[in-house]
């Protein structure tokens, strides 16, 4: 039998919303405090994704200010086909509130906003069979919109909002036969996370609430998937039933820590006596019918094109003076807009995290100034390897500790700056077996941490490797630093300029289609 694993799309990629027009699935996710905003994925069996673009890809769709804070920004869209047209509804909760956009094309180009005087998060759109738009917010309210203007035609209606678990959020409302669905998270986006539905004659209600409520929910389980939540349903092209939604993998001991964010997954949906039914989300599932292997993406960006790819984003902003393909051609060339990687404002391009277990080298040429690369969870949280005045070395941010772990000489010329992580599965010592040795984060810490992965650097140029440090990898996750988002790996200059030849990134552990 065939099988797909999940995640089918790995790391930060939350807030998964999925629609399906023909043979061809699209579907996006959260994005938080980066630009480009909102990543857009294109699939043709809903297991094998692509990046095709995103969705507010200029400075005139997306406004996040300087000053604002990690993990703010653009929260949950939703993407729907109507009448030849995509339409992607999202909220900015740092400037502006709810809007949408619209495109013939998924591949853009998107409108400009269209706002819609609707306080909330988490909006949704569905069409009703007379043309009417309604649109959902979590809290829960639903209000009829005219999604041309904006304007908003009747409402917001109170609408059924759970169980009485804390945060019902994520609404999303569906016609299916004769009745309307609304189906919701709740009990916050943590491991308290699930899924719960009702249904209704009507978008106005009265809302029944399904029998078995919630209809997913991985809380108090050891299951390896957990803070499943936030999810949409799309219906294949064969008739089946899907739902993608948000999940973490935690690893290391109590408490366990994530460190690649949020995450997309994919389960199977049955409907049984009208309600859908979902069991767990494993990290492997009988395949759909349909089945489109992609070609793997490129390991390497060479920077040979005219244009970055989708998949490189930087915090707030991406200034044209920051950054160019074209004055040293072959190279992303960055020149600094912030004297340090600890406050906002400064110069970064990098790419998400979506292995826990990878590669990524960068190789730097003509530096005057500082450079380097960087994991980075926010501002507070990041290690960074910088070269400048003639040393490479390691810093570590660690909320209000700031700390240069090593520095060494190097020569003038290009070098190769190597980050290497790896998850440490060796557990915690026991009463049985208190003399396990060390290994991984254990021994680059002197204690037995037992976090989820070892961070290590490295740098390569002509007199060979210099192995500059090893870092626990605990300290760059969401347990520690808090928010909603995950790893993302970079390239940045805090001084002066710096030539990038070429970024590499390598999973340490390749998904693969199984079987068939």
């Amino acid at each position: 039998m065939r099988t797909y694993e999940n995640p089918v799309i790995g790391g930060f990629h939350p807030d998964p919303s999925v629609c399906r027009v023909g043979e061809d699935h699209y579907l996006v996710c959260s994005s938080f405090e980066y630009f480009p905003g909102v990543p857009l994925f294109h699939s043709r069996d809903l297991v094998h994704w692509r990046q095709i673009g995103n969705v507010l890809d200029r400075p005139g769709q997306l406004e996040l200010p300087d000053d604002l804070p990690a993990s703010a920004g653009i929260y949950a869209p939703t993407i729907r086909h109507h009448d030849g047209r995509f339409y992607v509804i999202t909220t900015n909760v740092a400037a502006g509130g709810t809007f949408l956009v619209s495109a013939e094309d998924p591949r853009g180009p998107w409108s400009d906003p269209v706002w819609i005087d609707l306080p909330g998060i988490d909006p949704d759109l569905a069409w009703d069979d007379d043309g009417s738009c309604w649109c959902a917010v979590a809290g829960v309210r639903v209000a009829r919109i005219d999604p041309a203007t904006g304007k908003v035609l009747e409402g917001p209606l109170p609408a059924w909002s759970g169980t009485g678990l804390q945060h019902p959020e994520a609404p999303h409302l569906y016609r299916i036969g004769a009745w309307w669905y609304l189906m919701l998270a709740e009990g916050g986006t943590g491991h308290g996370h699930g899924v719960s539905i009702a249904r209704a004659r009507s978008p106005r209600g009265p809302w029944e609430p399904a029998p078995d409520n919630p209809v997913l929910s991985h809380r108090g389980t050891d299951l390896p998937v957990q803070c499943t939540g936030h999810a949409d349903l799309v219906r294949a092209a064969d008739g089946t039933w899907w739902m993608v939604l948000l999940g973490t993998r935690p690893r290391g001991w109590f408490p366990e820590f994530h460190v690649l964010g949020r995450e997309t997954f994919l389960t199977p949906v049955e409907w049984v006596d009208g309600w859908p039914r979902v069991g767990p989300v494993r990290e492997r599932h009988p395949a759909p019918a349909a089945w489109h292997p992609l070609p793997p993406e490129p390991a390497r960006d060479d920077f040979d094109a005219p244009s970055l790819a989708p998949v490189w984003i930087s915090p707030r902003s991406r200034p044209e003076g920051s950054w160019s393909l074209s004055e040293h051609p072959g190279r992303l060339t960055l020149h600094a807009t912030g004297d340090s990687l600890d406050r906002p404002g400064h110069t970064f391009v990098g790419r998400r995290q979506q292995h826990p277990d990878c590669r990524v080298a960068a190789r730097v040429e003509a530096v005057s100034g500082r450079a380097g690369l960087s994991v980075r969870l926010d501002e507070a949280h990041h290690y960074d390897v910088e070269i400048g005045g003639g040393v490479v070395g390691v810093v570590a941010r660690i909320g209000p500790l700031r700390q240069r772990i090593a520095e060494y000489p190097v020569p003038p010329g290009p070098l190769t700056l190597v980050v290497d992580i790896r998850t440490d599965d060796v557990p915690p010592p026991t009463a049985t077996d208190p003399d396990r040795p060390a290994t991984g984060a254990q021994a680059a810490t002197g204690v037995r941490a037992a976090g989820p992965d070892v961070i290590a650097f490295s740098a390569e140029g002509p007199e060979g490797t210099l192995t500059l440090a090893e870092l626990d990898g605990r300290y760059l996750s969401t347990q520690v630093a808090a928010g909603f988002t995950g790893r993302v790996i970079g390239m940045y200059v805090t001084e002066g300029s710096a030539a990038f030849d070429w970024f590499d990134y390598r999973p340490g552990h390749p998904r693969r289609p199984v079987g068939g």
